[in-house]
């Protein structure tokens, strides 16, 4: 196995990943394709969930007809960053994802730790999928994309839109993707400085 822990990355991609990076609210006429948005998964899906549980369940509305069933769930101010996104993917979390950890984390009966208790196995979805809607923004950064999230929409109205026929899987948030137009940008907002909210211990 390959270490990298000693070749930390240069600043230009610091920079694209998170220093320069923005969110955008316009975007450029530009198509993403198929072929990224599995790129854009295949990068994702190597960050760590707990137990690998690997709980985000992903919609790509790409086509116009989705983008407009999605927009219809979104505030009135994300309706066009839905509708203009190349493509935009509602990030939502499955609360059975225990039935797959057999196969998913096979060196254990994960799958027993989960069993008999909801409550818990949505905190961890919710968590997890969180997680991996992250790791989704930054493979999607890596490849020259830009990002535009959002939680301006109304959730169960996604969700049933959706994940009608995944009775355990629940919408959480939504985040367009594509070329983002620089002048759909406002000025960045502040960020604290780290005295303001850590602790060494």
């Amino acid at each position: 196995m390959k270490q990298f822990h000693d070749r930390p990355l240069d600043a230009s991609a610091l920079d694209q990943l998170f220093l320069q990076a923005r969110s955008y609210n316009g975007w450029l006429d530009r198509e993403v394709t198929e072929e990224q948005i599995r790129a854009i998964y295949d990068i994702a899906k190597m960050g760590p969930t707990s137990a690998n549980m690997q709980p985000a369940r992903l919609v790509w509305c790409r086509s116009a007809q989705a983008k407009e069933r999605l927009a219809a769930h979104a505030l009135d101010s994300n309706k066009d960053k839905v509708r203009t996104a190349p493509v935009c993917v509602i990030i939502g979390f499955d609360a059975d994802f225990h039935e797959q950890l057999p196969w998913l984390f096979p060196h254990t009966d994960a799958k027993s730790w989960f069993e008999g208790d909801p409550d818990g196995r949505v905190e961890g979805a919710r968590r997890n999928s969180a997680l991996q809607g992250a790791y989704l923004m930054l493979a999607a950064r890596a490849l020259g994309l830009d990002c535009g999230p959002m939680s301006g929409v109304d959730l169960d109205g996604v969700t049933k839109e959706f994940f009608a026929d995944e009775p355990a899987v629940r919408a959480d948030w939504i985040c367009s993707i594509g070329y983002g137009d620089p002048a759909s940008v406002f000025d960045r907002s502040p960020r604290p400085g780290f005295g303001r909210f850590n602790r060494v211990a």
